[in-house]
């Protein structure tokens, strides 16, 4: 890895860590700041990378925009919720076809059903809650999930350390959704953010460095 992405890496850790500091001191200026500059620091990170796959490197950059601008909307006051799930929605659905990109379209079985699983819990766990929210977001959980598989996939199929960075980047982003989930229509309990906000921004770093 070169020095300067390892210098940036550092820097954007710096910045996740900080907004978590300020989010959980209501210090929702500062976090204005710095939760901005580390999704920033995220996307110089793949313009950096030498990436022989432009299409690849074309496609995690509308996530990754997609995903600051569902940052943007979930940091207002108050939070435009929908709005914010419609962006990730659309950073998942750009990730998706960045995976499709680069692989086989060659399905497994054994490594589509656990995802398959995982969307149908959520779903059963959610429905009681979610009243008018639950198209929306039953549908982001379908997407999510599409999105991790095929990273599964596209890891078993092409190997090597950057799928296996878009893999990890995936899983966290499950992590990340499915604690924000319960968090919001569940059961809320103090961990969560840290908990929602380090899994993310890891998720985008690891997507970051599959480019």
């Amino acid at each position: 890895m070169e020095p300067r992405v390892i210098v940036l890496a550092v820097l954007i850790v710096a910045a996740a860590v900080l907004t978590i500091i300020f989010d959980y001191r209501g210090r929702w200026r500062l976090v204005y700041v710095f939760k901005p500059l580390a999704m920033a620091g995220v996307i110089v990170l793949v313009l950096l990378a030498q990436n022989p796959y432009p299409r690849y490197r074309g496609w995690i950059l509308a996530g990754l925009g997609s995903s600051m601008l569902g940052d943007v909307f979930l940091m207002l006051r108050p939070k435009r919720f929908i709005e914010g799930l419609a962006s990730f929605l659309a950073a998942h659905v750009f990730y998706i076809i960045a995976f499709l990109s680069t692989m086989t379209y060659h399905l497994h079985f054994g490594t589509l059903l656990p995802f398959f699983l995982y969307a149908l819990f959520m779903m059963r766990t959610l429905a009681p809650y979610l009243e008018k929210m639950r198209l929306p977001v039953f549908l982001y959980i379908v997407v999510v999930t599409i999105m991790a598989a095929l990273a599964a996939e596209r890891f078993i199929g092409v190997g090597g350390g950057k799928a296996l960075s878009a893999l990890v980047g995936a899983l966290l982003f499950v992590v990340s959704d499915s604690v924000l989930a319960a968090h919001r229509f569940v059961k809320k309990f103090p961990a969560a953010q840290a908990i929602i906000l380090s899994s993310y921004f890891a998720a985008q770093l690891f997507i970051a460095l599959s480019v």
